[in-house]
């Protein structure tokens, strides 16, 4: 085939086509798996080096008998169940400790602790009622999603056919042990690595082990010399979890559970990402100790929870400060009510319900998510993908269907034809097909003849085959109708173009003879026969380079056939030769001697196969781009074929001058060291003929340059590349175990569009996110303004009077701000938000325009709430001191600084009502924010748009009302009583309070402040 075999740096193997190699493609162009070579568990034979007697031999086992139950069942207590070892997920003790230990948690539960300890149980209580709704959230949230996960592995007990005691039985695949003699048929999965002993026409489809979408052909009589040849090219040899094709044919069991190559995959998924080889016991101690202390403080996940966790630290020591500004202008003459003052500007600067509100709104995406087919394992990693830079996608399955379909015919006569449109590769009325010529005097009849009897495999819609001429050229099917098929791709693909035009069966013809597909002859003929007409008819299609040889044709023509043969594999088909002939009374015996019916055969035409896009992934592709996101194609598959459909869906734009090495070979890629492949301008876009351990390096290499990536997938051979990203994606229809247990999310669909709703989603609760931090924030920053400068206010005994009282502070930060920042939360995606860069992952979620906006918001807002409090509480009386013990007593000399605390209470939860809808975009101003709605009264169907947030806002207006005026419980509990003219102040702050944002938001327009830059889309690395 051209190939040769080459080492890279990694050790991984990679193989790359000779220069005069083409997609001429056979079924047999097999690529070799490129599993790791250092193989965790080595096997203690070779077998594919051995004849299948000499294996059997060496594990005592016999070829016709098997083994005996009592040996079956005792080499299954010795050696164990043949299942591989995935973890079953966290426990829900393991998700409880995770939710417990973060930072924020962690400062919340300080701030639990010392109001207790100085008797403030209100305060205390409320706080520890936080912390448990954040871990009870959390909790059910995870546990959900782990359980829905857990629903989706599909092999539970899978069956096979075994041979014990010279009798054939079934049992669970799980109770096989070596040596056990299998019997495979079409259609089955292949419970253990196999040494096949015999095999007739036998073909499995290891896509999901090489992402290779060709079935590969099997030589159970092969036996090689080579110990260490590449394991795809082991034909003697089927692997677990494959399935067979075509064929069938018996096997000795050689390696089970994780001694099989997909239980080596997932080995790799088991060890740590610390590697701690050869290091010493104190080192492996301490590197554990770094990374648990690391996972507690939450400096190790998604830019989010690291983000968050560095923020929580943050606030925990600028607490710790203000409380030491606090007691040094008390001249550290702490009594209890300064050490009150203290933790009351502590707990001020603690956005309280922060996790709360991030774990509701990640919950209720998580769900949105659900209906959108798309399952998230974990919840930070959501918000995650709404920042990647590049995705990393597996061609098989994941761009494309995962099945081949017959894309252009050639007939003899120069006759070309193509199918368009084709969503179904199994339906047959799916799509149309269109001719270059008029078909009248063409060979299609003999053509579709060929495709139809000289094929293996079934395709039907589970109803009785309606009786259809078999000249016509059209197929009426009933579109409704749920396609099934079993058998080769290859067969398949072809089957169905002979289907679309009737072609279904033999017309009472009788099979005579049949030579099955062999990978040294690279062809497959049947020969059938009429007793009525007494005729008889070879069929044949095999490789092109093999069938010339066998064709009755001039040179001229035989080159003209070559010609349009490379033509067809430059477009990225795999190409097959239809010849056929008549054979003679006199040639009777001849039927079953291959040779003489392999000879002498008329071209009938070419038939160019692929595996076709999903139909929605150009439209995926084209939305990256948009959005700033580079996707990179890693792939087992030809380099043609995947540069082919990359054209087809995109990736490539036709016509673009591309980088020098924007395709590669993945030998090509493995033979460049990490400093080689960093002085590469743009990395691969696509990458061929891949193995696991190339897209790990991609992965690796693309870390390094501080991208962010999505790797997206289905097969086994995609796991260790799956964990290796920032976010692993899934196949849930189609993708194995040991994928979805690497993963982060799950595409139950098996949906390449569905990225990109979860990237929508992401980018939209990230938006979101900032939306209700710089909500709880600019609370946070105007409470620390009022109560440092409150520090000033003094009364008789030279004690500071609290502005705000512990529980208001308490009230505005969790009751009042928390529906608001839900609602927030709840914000439905900006048109434009696929059209943005992602955000730099260097500051997150806290961009420079969010702080800059909470510096602005949070002065205005604490400089309006000191303004109100200063006039109630000095009006006509100039700034003298005030009256003593009205932090902690009542009392009719407290009436004016209760009435001034009522006032800034009032006023702070106004305005923390009008900021929420202030924030809803941080350039437009509120009066003219949704393009939507124009005119003076516009305002108000922007507000009521999110009705959540409107009706939290009603509910935080209208409930301040009784909060000031319910008798003992105002001024009891929250140190306030009732307003009379002050609420002409409140009303004053307010109004000037909406002036002062509404003109930063004019400036910030005027100068472009924190305005995004779209991408151009294409190649960002």
């Amino acid at each position: 085939m051209g190939e040769t075999e080459a080492k890279s740096t990694n050790g991984a193997l990679h193989t790359h086509s000779s220069a005069d190699s083409t997609a001429l493609a056979s079924p047999e162009d097999q690529p070799p798996i490129c599993g790791p070579q250092h193989a965790i568990i080595e096997k203690s034979i070779l077998p594919h080096t051995l004849p299948a007697s000499t294996v059997a031999e060496n594990l005592n086992t016999h070829l016709d008998h098997g083994l005996s139950s009592d040996e079956a069942a005792a080499r299954l207590e010795r050696d164990g169940m043949n299942t591989i070892k995935t973890s079953k997920g966290p426990s829900l003790w393991e998700i409880f400790l995770a939710q417990v230990a973060n930072a924020l948690t962690m400062v919340l539960i300080a701030v639990t602790v010392l109001s207790f300890a100085i008797d403030d149980y209100i305060e205390g209580a409320v706080v520890a009622a936080v912390i448990v709704l954040n871990i009870v959230v959390g909790l059910v949230q995870d546990y959900r999603a782990e359980q829905t996960i857990q629903s989706l592995y599909a092999l539970s007990t899978p069956k096979c056919k075994v041979i014990r005691n010279g009798v054939s039985d079934t049992v669970k695949a799980e109770t096989l042990v070596k040596g056990d003699i299998v019997a495979l048929a079409t259609g089955d999965m292949i419970p253990a690595d196999l040494r096949l002993i015999q095999g007739i026409n036998l073909a499995t489809d290891e896509a999901l082990l090489t992402g290779e979408s060709i079935a590969m052909s099997k030589k159970p009589e092969a036996v090689f010399q080579e110990a260490d040849m590449p394991i795809g090219d082991r034909t003697n040899l089927v692997y677990s979890g494959s399935s067979v094709t075509r064929g069938r044919g018996t096997g000795i069991v050689i390696a089970t559970a994780m001694e099989t190559e997909v239980g080596q995959i997932a080995e790799l998924l088991r060890q740590e990402k610390r590697d701690t080889t050869g290091k010493s016991p104190l080192a492996k101690f301490l590197i554990k100790a770094y990374t648990s202390f690391r996972g507690i403080m939450g400096l190790e996940g998604t830019p989010l929870q690291v983000t968050l966790s560095k923020f929580a630290l943050l606030l925990f020591g600028l607490a710790i400060l203000l409380a030491i500004i606090v007691f040094s202008a008390s001249k550290f003459n702490i009594s209890d009510e300064v050490l009150l003052y203290g933790i009351c500007v502590g707990v001020a600067v603690i956005p309280e319900s922060l996790l709360a509100v991030l774990t509701v709104t990640m919950a209720v995406a998580t769900k949105a998510m659900v209906k959108g087919n798309v399952i998230v394992r974990q919840m930070p990693s959501l918000e995650a993908v709404g920042g990647v830079t590049n995705i990393c996608s597996d061609k098989t399955g994941t761009l494309t269907q995962g099945r081949m379909i017959t894309r252009k015919v050639w007939l003899r006569n120069d006759l070309e034809g193509s199918v368009t449109g084709a969503g179904d590769p199994y339906d047959p009325g799916s799509g149309t097909v269109s001719w270059s010529a008029p078909l009248a005097g063409s060979v299609l009849s003999q053509f579709l003849t060929t495709l139809t009897l000289c094929n293996n495999s079934t395709v039907t819609d589970g109803r009785k085959e309606p009786e259809t001429d078999s000249s016509s050229v059209t197929t009426a099917n009933d579109s409704d109708s749920q396609w099934r098929a079993m058998g080769e791709p290859t067969e398949i693909a072809l089957k169905v173009f002979a289907m679309r035009f009737g072609k279904n069966h033999s017309n009472g013809d009788e099979l005579l003879a049949e030579h099955p597909f062999d990978s040294s002859i690279k062809c497959m003929s049947v020969v059938y026969g009429n007793k009525i007409e007494g005729t008889r008819t070879a069929y044949t299609k095999g490789a092109v380079e093999v069938m010339l040889t066998y064709l009755d044709e001039d040179e001229k023509f035989k080159g003209d056939i070559l010609a349009k043969a490379d033509s067809l594999a430059e477009q990225g088909l795999r190409v097959l030769c239809i010849a056929s002939k008549s054979m003679s009374d006199s040639q009777a015996e001849d039927v079953n001697d291959r040779a003489k019916v392999e000879k002498n055969l008329k071209f009938l035409g070419l038939a160019g196969l692929y595996d076709p896009p999903r139909q929605e992934t150009a439209g995926a592709i084209e939305a990256c781009h948009g959005a700033g996101i580079t996707v990179h194609m890693v792939t087992g598959d030809h380099i043609k074929t995947a540069t082919s459909i990359a054209y087809e869906i995109g990736l490539i734009k036709k016509g673009m001058d591309l980088p020098p090495n924007a395709v590669m070979a993945a030998a090509d890629f493995g033979a460049l060291s990490d400093d080689q492949i960093d002085q590469i301008e743009y990395l691969p876009v696509v990458l061929a003929r891949c193995s696991p351990l190339t897209k790990v390096r991609m992965i690796q290499a693309l870390h390094r340059r501080k991208a962010f990536c999505i790797m997206t997938g289905d097969g086994v051979n995609d796991s260790p590349a799956l964990k290796q990203a920032d976010v692993g994606i899934a196949m849930g229809d189609r993708g194995s175990d040991v994928a979805k247990e690497a993963s982060d999310m799950v595409l139950t669909d098996d949906n390449f569009a569905s990225i990109v709703t979860g990237i929508k989603e992401g980018r939209r609760l990230s938006d979101n996110i900032q939306k209700f931090l710089l909500h709880l924030l600019t609370s946070n920053l105007a409470q620390v303004i009022l109560l440092l400068i409150g520090l000033a206010f003094k009364d008789g005994d030279n004690n500071s009077v609290f502005p705000l009282s512990p529980l208001e502070i308490l009230w505005a930060n969790l009751i009042t701000s928390s529906p608001l920042a839900l609602g927030l939360g709840l914000e439905e995606a900006q048109p434009d938000i696929l059209q943005r860069p992602p955000r730099s992952l260097r500051t997150g979620v806290f961009t420079k325009d969010l702080v800059r906006d909470q510096l602005v918001y949070g002065t205005c807002m604490g400089s309006v709430c000191l303004m109100v409090f200063m006039l109630v509480a000095y009006a006509g009386q100039g700034f003298v001191d005030l009256n003593t013990g009205c932090n902690t007593d009542g009392g009719g000399q407290c009436n004016l600084i209760f009435e001034a605390r009522a006032t800034t209470f009032a006023t702070l939860s106004f305005l923390l009502l009008v900021t929420s809808w202030e924030v809803k975009h941080f350039h437009r101003s509120l009066f003219a924010m949704d393009e939507r709605y124009s005119g003076p009264l516009s305002v108000f169907r922007t507000i009521y748009h999110n009705k959540f947030l409107f009706w939290s806002v009603i509910a935080g207006f209208l409930i301040t009302f009784p909060l000031i005026y319910i008798p003992v419980f105002n001024t009891e509990v929250f140190k306030h009583r009732g307003l009379t003219w002050e609420w002409g102040v409140v009303a004053g702050g307010v109004v000037l309070y909406i002036a002062l944002i509404e003109s930063w938001k004019a400036v910030k327009r005027a100068f472009g402040l924190g305005v995004d830059h779209h991408p151009t889309g294409g190649m960002t690395v």
